[in-house]
């Protein structure tokens, strides 16, 4: 007898749950174009001309205000990782959207940039409790060989965000001012909140999850829970751990570079024969992020495909993110054109790669350890991503300044493939922990 599907629906709703995150930690990406938005934060009068002096020390400001979310982001996975495996996913994840919702509605009313590093600090905090509370649900709804499409399906979730911010956004913005899109973005959040509250459970206590669904989902008869106290200095002891965090810290600031700065690249004279503001903005970032979306759920498929077919673990997974890393690879010619199309085409397959490696790192938390510590690990992995993300976004204002787009583009080309090759040194076969 096949089982039924309501495991399904739960996706759906996680990926409800990443749409919305995504939505509103990206509205700063776009306001950042708002010439009244810049003037706000740098203490200009609404008359004042900004020269191109008072656009490059904006965008220096900007950097280390993206640095402050990173650095909250990453104390948020250990901080919310921790809570998830010791409340449950539903009161964690409630914790979390509650947060992020209230900062993002927070961010309405600064206005200087010492304001704007608070709330996002805040935000950050907050948005750090998505990602250990979907990919623990992932691994309590799910048999292994079906994590890395269900991964890939929620993860989608992230470009769909973007996807909104950026056909909505701008245009919000040059109608109603760059106060009204963060207030908006910030009451959907509370609006998901009500749905996930009403909505989830674990599926063996789900009235809707059918005897032979629940006994299709525990298949693999994973380790629940483990002997003696769960601690992340116990968890550093293992090598799968440190794949996690390789994984994670090399790859997470690419795509944080993405949804920071893409705009600006779009934005800048030097770097393309056509530049696009707020008004024309929407449409490049549409078609990257909807390819993109395909890379997700694409490649997570592919690995569960591979495994269906009678791959092992170790094949699948790292095959697939073979794949992914060599997708990304052509990226750096996207800073030497000056061909505007050719440009979205390279940085849409490199997105597209970037998600597909994504939907298959974040599995290993739920191939390698027991389920009672897949939030914990998740959380460590989105703390190595978060550091190195800020420690790009540090940087990378400097250099988009001096030097350009090329620099950061060549990191982003050949991080994974390095990345990968570490993974593969450290856990040369992939194994479940015995803890």
């Amino acid at each position: 007898m096949l089982p039924n599907n309501f495991r399904w629906r739960i996706v759906l709703l996680l990926f409800l749950v990443t749409t919305i995150n995504y939505i509103d930690r990206n509205v700063l990406s776009f306001a950042m174009l708002d010439d009244t938005f810049r003037k706000e934060m740098l203490g200009f009068p609404l008359t004042y001309t900004l020269t191109q002096a008072d656009l490059n020390a904006f965008k220096i400001q900007y950097g280390w205000v993206d640095t402050a979310f990173k650095v909250a982001y990453a104390v948020g996975f250990m901080m919310i990782g921790w809570l998830i495996d010791r409340v449950g996913t539903k009161r964690g994840l409630a914790v979390a959207i509650g947060l992020w919702s209230m900062a993002g509605i927070a961010n309405a009313f600064v206005s200087s940039f010492r304001g704007l590093v608070a709330t996002r600090f805040v935000l950050g905090i907050g948005e750090a409790g998505n990602f250990p509370s979907s990919i623990k649900s992932i691994a309590e709804w799910f048999p292994k060989k079906e994590r890395s499409f269900a991964t890939g399906i929620f993860n989608a979730g992230a470009n769909v965000g973007i996807i909104i911010t950026a056909a909505v956004i701008p245009w919000m913005t040059l109608h109603y001012g760059w106060r009204i899109s963060f207030m908006t973005t910030g009451v959907l959040g509370l609006g998901v909140l009500v749905a996930w509250w009403m909505t989830y459970q674990r599926p063996e206590q789900h009235p809707k999850v059918s005897p032979v669904e629940l006994r299709y989902i525990q298949q693999d008869h994973q380790q629940e829970v483990i002997e003696g106290r769960l601690t992340w200095w116990r968890l550093l002891r293992y090598r799968q751990t440190w794949a996690l965090i390789v994984g994670k810290f090399m790859a997470d600031p690419i795509w944080w570079f993405y949804l920071t700065w893409l705009p600006d690249f779009f934005n800048s004279s030097e770097s393309l024969d056509q530049t696009l503001d707020l008004q024309n903005i929407g449409l490049p970032f549409m078609v990257i992020y909807i390819i993109s979306d395909g890379g997700s759920v694409f490649f997570g498929w592919l690995s569960s495909q591979f495994m269906k077919i009678g791959w092992e673990l170790n094949r699948a997974r790292k095959t697939t993110m073979l794949i992914c890393a060599l997708c990304v690879v052509p990226i750096f010619f996207a800073a030497q054109t000056q061909n505007i199309y050719i440009a979205v085409v390279l940085i849409a397959i490199a997105a597209a790669g970037h998600l597909g490696w994504s939907a298959n790192v974040y599995t290993f938390a739920s191939d390698l350890f027991p389920k009672s510590a897949v939030a914990m690990v998740t959380g460590i992995g989105g703390f190595a991503g978060a550091v190195g993300g800020a420690i790009l976004a540090a940087i990378a204002g400097p250099i988009r300044v001096q030097f350009g787009y090329l620099p950061l583009f060549l990191i982003a080309g050949s991080t994974y493939l390095l990345a990968l090759f570490i993974i593969n040194l450290l856990i040369p076969k992939m194994k479940p922990v015995e803890m």
